[in-house]
């Protein structure tokens, strides 16, 4: 059966045509085919990573006294804690390529099992198979398209993934080393590209190996279509929110899907790894809009487009904010200290003397001290000398992921428990948006560092207190 060369049906890399991490080390961005020396290369998108951060830094004197304060998040947003090397990055640009690596379904055959691995030996022809018993396969062929670019992400480290992702813990920071078991696949997902105007990228999950196939093995979810093709899930999905209004400052979350091999729309499985497939949404598409979130089961990625990007605040306007904050002179209401934003230059180690503090259940902002500490309540409760209410007691960082905020606003509330700071409207809408956990958990999280939002609204105002004079 020939299939129609329909770009909506997936497409992934042909490895005949250079791979751009073959000599070594993975190209982020590519300039198009026409472009002249010193010509900005065309950009698709850009893929960041929610939650980059990891917890360390050595203890303050402050915080050596009798009572001593939670450690800091040492927060890498806008770099891995371990450096952005390579591919394996907090942030990926996916940009026009110097030559067309995109492939669509050309034919379907119907072919004995036993005899797949012989049928599927060309490593220069991309193929999905799908097992449907120990005695019948079904193998789509893929062929060359010229008209998109692909791009694959997953957790192997292997050329053909453009973009490796790991498992972002839900406190903040990447589960690594031998013991920690990833949930995410090697070959999680592509996203293709059209090369021309308007530059529309498609999701599908699953990538291609090394051998350019993608096996759904006897037990994975998998159907035949009312139009005679195949279409199938990965072991634990590939999800995608859209927001509705764009990822701007009236956006809100929308409806999480899961999207399939072949790109089209389901809602989700009872379970992450459940056989049985949602019900098709035929009114939406695979196609990323600016704040499409992109969840592969152990990490969750955020897709912005360059028009996008152009309505987000730039770093000359964070540090901007963060001076004018400085230059307030905020204080402590009881040390009567001058608090200070520290520089993101100096890195995130451990909050220095001048470092506000935040008490998140009321949003008092003072310098840290050792008193107050409600042992019975837990390590972290202190109670707020000005309202006296107990809750978590922690320093205050700035976001420094600027892909992450809604609008240039200025810093005025922080995330709780972890006392990341933003503007209230990107605040309040990641307080609201519930990140996929586990089988079929769902929480509300930074998107700084990862950690897990509690509280009546996940974020509270920062009340700052003025110099004396």
């Amino acid at each position: 059966m020939v299939l129609e060369g329909n770009p909506e049906v997936g497409s992934p890399r042909t490895s005949n045509l250079g791979h751009p991490g073959s000599q070594g080390s993975c190209v982020l961005s590519s300039p198009g085919e026409d472009a002249q020396p010193g010509e900005e290369p065309i950009k698709y998108g850009e893929l960041i990573v929610l939650g980059c951060c990891e917890e360390g830094g050595e203890e303050t004197e402050a915080q050596r006294g009798e009572v001593t304060g939670p450690r800091a998040h040492s927060c890498y947003n806008g770099c891995l804690a371990s450096g952005d090397k390579g591919r394996r990055r907090s942030r990926l640009a996916l940009s026009r390529r110097p030559h067309a690596n995109g492939v669509k379904p050309d034919v379907m055959h119907h072919i004995s099992t036993p005899l797949v691995s012989k049928a599927l030996s060309n490593r220069g022809q991309h193929s999905i198979s799908y097992t449907l018993s120990r005695s019948h396969s079904v193998i789509v062929e893929y062929t060359h398209d010229s008209d998109t670019d692909m791009f694959q992400i997953g957790r192997s480290t292997e050329n053909m993934i453009d973009f490796v992702v790991t498992d972002t813990s839900p406190g903040g920071g990447a589960a690594e080393g031998p013991s920690a078991q990833s949930t995410i696949s090697r070959y999680a997902c592509r996203i293709l590209c059209d090369r021309r105007p308007p530059y529309t990228a498609r999701i599908y999950a699953a990538g291609f190996d090394a051998s350019s196939n993608i096996f759904l093995g006897e037990r994975a979810a998998k159907w035949r279509t009312p139009d005679g093709l195949m279409d199938g899930l990965t072991t634990n999905g590939v999800l995608v929110m859209h927001p509705a209004g764009g990822f701007s400052e009236d956006s809100a979350p929308g409806v999480w899907r899961e999207i399939s091999v072949c790109g089209n729309v389901y809602t989700l499985r009872d379970s992450r790894s459940a056989q049985q497939r949602g019900k098709l949404v035929e009114n939406e598409s695979n196609v990323l809009q600016d704040g499409s979130l992109i969840d592969l089961c152990g990490a969750t990625l955020l897709w912005r487009t360059p028009a996008g990007l152009l309505r987000a605040p730039t770093l000359k306007q964070l540090e901007a904010q963060r001076q004018e904050a400085n230059a307030a002179r905020p204080q402590c209401p009881v040390g009567l200290s001058t608090l200070a934003f520290p520089s993101p230059a100096r890195g995130r180690t451990a909050p220095d003397k001048q470092q506000p503090w935040v008490y998140v259940r009321c949003g008092h902002v003072h310098g840290y001290h050792g008193w107050g500490c409600r042992r019975e309540r837990g390590p972290q409760e202190r109670e707020c000398p000005l309202c006296r209410l107990v809750g978590p007691y922690v320093p205050l960082w700035l976001g420094q992921e600027a892909g992450l905020c809604l609008d240039p606003g200025p810093p005025s509330h922080a995330f709780a428990p972890c006392g990341h700071v933003c503007s209230e409207k990107t605040a309040r809408y990641w307080a609201q948006t519930p990140l996929p956990h586990g089988t079929h958990a769902f929480h509300a999280a930074c998107p700084f560092c990862g950690a897990w939002l509690t509280g009546e609204h996940g974020c509270v105002r920062l009340i700052f207190q003025g110099p004396l004079d």
